[in-house]
């Protein structure tokens, strides 16, 4: 570690500026209400889960994989469905500078509100969604997640978009599915495939949480190892997206560690105000021998351990341990560099 960076951690120390403490994340995960859209079905509905999912618990419907039952409950997918939840704030909203609802996944044309308050409205399944309610949380709070059919809602994007056709319009009707699939973000076999059938469900698919923090906060993290043919050696790349609550930069360390692979290196990072990406490159020793991840029956699957920790003026000491394998492979092709495909872990 070189004498600036030890300089600038010392100073980060005795600012104060690494607490025990982090931010307060509460899930809502759990027992939510379910109602249809004129009234007569009011059920248990698990987060994460679906309509369909929900009416099958409660013995309402019978196994919709069973048979032609995709076609019987096709109602379900053309109805409006609303969750919704009381809560308790489980913590003291004074303390923090900024409080978010988090859904990590809404499938998927949706309008929530909290306390009667319109926070946003969702039209992507993929996307995560978060809405400061700093200034509307109460100590018992109320939130709705208002659901329109995503047959209908795709149906209507089609009439509206005039400039040019979109094929297909419709699934082939031995599929028995639904149409205008690609006017949606939403998993199209949902709409049916040639080797599935057709649930375009609705409900809340991932988790959802309260963060409560100060100064700044991680909102995503991934690693991205890859090899470089020219010099012959793998990197690794670590993408972080910090939102900071204040209006001036905040500076700080971010230190890898890849025990395995005799790897550590120190890097000084400065935080944006709002919301910045942060990317360090991590060059793996060239001592140190990479074995990549192969597919079951081909070889051993190798993944290695890798420790973020930043350490941020103001704020708190945040630590990331992942799991990366390495196969993923940067080719030279005319000069230019190619990434191929494949998975991680973290």
């Amino acid at each position: 570690m070189g004498r600036a960076v030890m300089l600038l951690l010392l100073l980060l120390m005795a600012a104060g500026g690494v607490a025990a403490g982090g931010p307060e994340v509460h899930s809502l995960r759990g027992s939510w209400r379910l109602g249809n859209g004129n009234g007569s079905l009011s059920l248990r509905g698990e987060v994460p889960g679906c309509v369909h999912t929900a009416l099958h618990r409660q013995g309402l419907i019978q196994d919709p994989y069973n048979r032609f039952n995709d076609v019987m409950y096709r109602w379900i997918s053309l109805d409006n469905c609303t969750y919704s939840r009381t809560f308790k704030t489980p913590f003291d909203v004074r303390k923090w500078q900024k409080v978010n609802l988090v859904f990590e996944g809404v499938d998927t044309v949706a309008h929530i509100l909290l306390n009667n308050v319109t926070l946003g409205r969702t039209k992507n399944m993929f996307n995560r969604y978060s809405f400061d309610i700093t200034s509307m949380i109460k100590e018992v709070n109320f939130i709705q997640v208002h659901f329109i059919s995503a047959i209908s809602y795709a149906a209507e994007q089609s009439r509206c978009h005039k400039a040019y056709s979109v094929p297909p319009a419709c699934p082939p009707p031995v599929q028995k599915g639904e149409c205008h699939a690609n006017f949606i973000r939403k998993e199209q076999c949902s709409f049916s495939w040639d080797w599935g059938p057709s649930f375009p469900t609705q409900g809340i698919w991932k988790d959802v949480r309260i963060e409560a923090y100060n100064h700044y906060h991680l909102i995503y993290f991934s690693l991205t190892p890859f090899f470089v043919r020219r010099a012959q050696h793998w990197s690794l790349e670590i993408e972080s997206i910090f939102k900071v609550v204040g209006a001036k930069p905040i500076a700080g360390l971010a230190t890898v560690n890849i025990p395995k692979l005799q790897t550590q290196q120190t890097y000084s990072v400065k935080l944006q105000p709002g919301e910045g990406s942060i990317v360090l490159l991590v060059n793996i020793s060239k001592n140190s021998t990479v074995e990549t991840w192969w597919p079951n029956g081909h070889g051993k699957q190798i993944g290695y351990n890798v420790t973020t920790t930043f350490i941020i003026e103001g704020g708190y000491q945040i630590e990331k341990i992942s799991k990366v394998a390495s196969h993923f492979v940067l080719a030279e092709t005319s000069g230019s560099l190619a990434r191929s495909p494949g998975s991680l872990f973290d």
